[in-house]
């Protein structure tokens, strides 16, 4: 036998035994998860007071079939960038650093940053620890991309022009799930959030966009299912504030307190949430569900109680 040959044969083995290894190496991990997918499902700016009269029977099905508190509160200020960074990052402004509505880098220095440069996101948690996870962000307003580390997730991509075709959104997610089957999954509407700023928080027109959304969500929820996900599946619901009038950013509990369900593999059904609750424990939550250790500078609690 040739040393060539040998060689040849050396590295063949090593890298099939390297392969094997990474493999069991991720599925090891995965015996110590709550549930192998999660998705998460964010209605921005519906606030909680809204669940009481809103028209929604397919996510008060998951509900009730599920965990929840409507008294989640925001951070400050209680506006789309800061809150949707401390969903994703497990901290609030004052170490993830975006501050403001519309926030694409940090007004204050991150007080800590990932090898992307960026402060640790619950993606960058998941893909450190699972190199091979598939991840995927889709939304309908762009600046969701800032916040999400998408160096650190397989797929994001924004419906644009949402409100010409409402459906886009709906129609990505449903074929992202079913092509790719996802590890962790975010799904980001703009509304009702934009029927909130042009006509009004607590109108028929916002209830009607909720209601509308509803619709959206069965049809996700429909394809999860077709995808052969869902009894494997934790689904999450969230916002990242509420409104008053026709904004938000203030300190009124309408601004402040936004829903928050969970449901699915492993979760208690029927459970009411009593503990506080706030934005950046969503984030220690999916970490959680993973059995991912949180990085120092987060200061998220995973709500544990939810789970059987």
């Amino acid at each position: 036998m040739s040393k060539k040959f040998l060689a040849v044969m050396l590295l063949v083995s090593f890298c099939i035994t390297n392969s094997y290894g990474q493999k069991s190496m991720n599925k090891g991990k995965s015996k110590n998860w709550k549930a192998q997918q999660v998705m998460l499902i964010g209605l921005d700016g519906w606030g909680a007071y809204s669940m009481e009269k809103a028209d929604m029977p397919v996510l008060k099905e998951l509900m009730k079939n599920g965990a929840y508190t409507l008294k989640k509160r925001s951070v400050l200020p209680s506006s789309s960038a800061a809150n949707w960074a401390s969903m994703f990052m497990g901290a609030g402004p004052e170490l993830h650093g975006y501050t403001e509505w519309g926030s694409k880098t940090p007004e204050l220095p991150s007080r800590e940053l990932n090898k992307h440069g960026i402060f640790p996101t619950v993606f960058s948690l998941l893909r450190e620890a699972v190199p091979t996870a598939e991840m995927g962000v889709m939304y309908e307003w762009d600046g969701i991309k800032y916040l999400v580390d998408t160096l650190s997730v397989n797929y994001h991509a924004q419906a644009i022009e949402s409100e010409k075709n409402p459906t886009l959104l709906t129609e990505m997610a449903v074929k992202y799930l079913k092509e790719k089957k996802p590890t962790l999954s975010a799904i980001v509407f703009d509304n009702p959030d934009h029927v909130g700023h042009s006509i009004g928080h607590n109108t028929p027109e916002y209830y009607q966009k909720l209601h509308e959304l509803d619709g959206y969500i069965g049809k996700i929820i429909n394809g999860l299912k077709e995808s052969g996900m869902y009894d494997n599946t934790i689904i999450i619901f969230s916002s990242d504030h509420g409104g008053i009038n026709k904004g938000h950013g203030g300190k009124t509990m309408l601004e402040m307190e936004s829903p928050f369900i969970i449901t699915g593999k492993n979760i208690k059904k029927g459970y009411v949430i009593n503990e506080s609750m706030m934005q950046f424990d969503i984030a220690s939550t999916i970490a959680y569900v993973f059995n991912l250790k949180q990085p120092q500078v987060w200061i998220g609690r995973p709500v544990t109680q939810v789970f059987k």
